[in-house]
């Protein structure tokens, strides 16, 4: 199978692209190459006093407005995650969360590399926004921190002393690392594990302040949006999923990259419009990363949208989709994420540890043709009956694998006697 953690994880070069039909916000002329820096981002608004002024309350009414949701994969709205944090009492931490564990997905680290100036910038309205006096970049990739790095010696050189201000924090990779529970647990000196909830990090984070852990891709959003307003924002998209977001586009396709799409483009459209075509003989689609799940050709007319997307038992997570092709068997594909699961699982919660190593070794024997009609129910059964259990939702991505390759691949699977 051809995913992309391997581009996301490695030295590999990473293309990037704006949707022809958009005027682009975040993979903007200049931003392709090399890493945008400080004087053309000023030239753009970055850094720069937006229409909102200096009262908290009109942004986070702003960015309600505008319906920004978060694009670290759980889609929550911003404006209400931000206001929880806001709330809070005492000293407040706000953190930009570039670790990228999502499988087969590269735009945060492309964000990062490439846009560190409009990332800092969220964070920066977002930490004065909340009130919060620490603001901490939380990173594994090594050229995310150097380029982070270099950004904020560029703000030092000009004469900007909030880049005194932000610190950067880096963790060795792992999917769960990623995770909100397990950013604040690790920069209060922990591992870099997930916590039970509650409660939430808005309540009680980093050294048990309310802290709000924002997705990179989130926070570009947001200082774009501070510049140029709710009504600019919600130019693109449509009006349940408005604005555009960051797609990586990978497996049987012409041009497998990042790109800067409108919401509510078909599957189909994605790939046809930017992604340069789909290979011959693909039969369906692995959405969110891994965790939306698998959805056969016919969803390729789909609109990728948050709630037409959930209408169908998926969902838009990370902006990642992967194109399976001839070679991509369904049975295969799923035996090789599911045993990617129970690696990746914190072991934990006895569900999630359980729960991921016997969908792996149902789905390998599956695979091995030695599975049965009864593994197949049991498959459907645990995708119903395992969500929402354990300290976090990373058995739900299992859960969702198993329930929708028997919804969707029926035939794959022995039939009853």
């Amino acid at each position: 199978m051809t995913t992309a953690p391997t581009l996301a994880r490695t030295g590999a070069a990473l293309s990037a692209a704006a949707h022809p039909a958009i005027t682009p916000r975040l993979v903007v002329p200049g931003s392709t190459d090399t890493p945008l820096g400080l004087a053309a981002e000023r030239d753009l608004g970055t850094y720069l006093p937006g229409p909102h002024g200096a009262d908290p309350t009109v942004l986070l009414d702003t960015l309600e407005a505008a319906g920004l949701r978060g694009r670290g994969g759980a889609a929550f709205p911003a404006h209400l995650k931000w206001r929880g944090v806001a709330a809070g009492q005492g000293p407040r931490v706000a953190v930009a969360n570039g670790e990228e564990g999502e499988p087969a997905s590269a735009k945060d680290r492309w964000l990062l590399t490439h846009r560190p100036h409009l990332v800092l910038d969220g964070l920066l309205l977002a930490a004065r926004t909340v009130g919060a006096d620490r603001a901490i970049v939380y990173l594994s990739h090594p050229d995310t921190v150097q380029a982070v790095r270099a950004a904020l010696d560029e703000l030092t050189a000009d004469g900007d002393d909030r880049a005194a201000d932000v610190e950067i924090r880096t963790v060795e990779p792992t999917y769960v690392a990623g995770e909100e529970s397990a950013v604040c647990r690790f920069l209060s000196g922990g591992p870099a594990l997930p916590t039970a909830k509650p409660p939430r990090p808005h309540e009680s984070g980093v050294d048990g302040r309310p802290t709000l852990v924002s997705n990179v891709e989130t926070l570009a959003h947001a200082a774009w949006i501070a510049r140029h307003g709710a009504a600019a924002y919600r130019a693109e998209g449509t009006d349940a999923s408005p604005g555009t977001t960051l797609v990586t586009l990978s497996g049987a396709c012409a041009e497998p990259g990042v790109y800067e799409v409108p919401l509510g483009r078909t599957v189909g459209q994605l790939f046809d419009e930017v992604g340069g075509g789909l290979a011959d003989g693909v039969h369906g689609v692995l959405m969110g990363g891994w965790f939306g799940g698998m959805l056969r050709r016919d969803h390729l007319a789909t609109g990728c949208c948050y709630d037409t997307l959930r209408a169908v038992g998926s969902g838009l997570g990370c902006g990642a989709i992967t194109a399976l092709g001839t070679d991509d068997t369904p049975l295969r594909v799923a035996a090789e994420l599911s045993a990617w699961y129970a690696r990746e699982s914190a072991a934990q919660c006895g569900v999630c540890v359980n729960g991921t190593k016997a969908i792996r070794d149902t789905f390998a024997r599956l695979a091995d043709g030695a599975g049965t009609a009864d593994d197949r129910d049991r498959l459907a059964r645990w995708g119903q009956s395992l969500p929402r259990r354990g300290a976090c939702a990373f058995l739900d991505g299992a859960a969702t694998l198993a329930r929708s390759a028997v919804a969707e691949y029926p035939e794959a699977f022995p039939a009853s006697p």
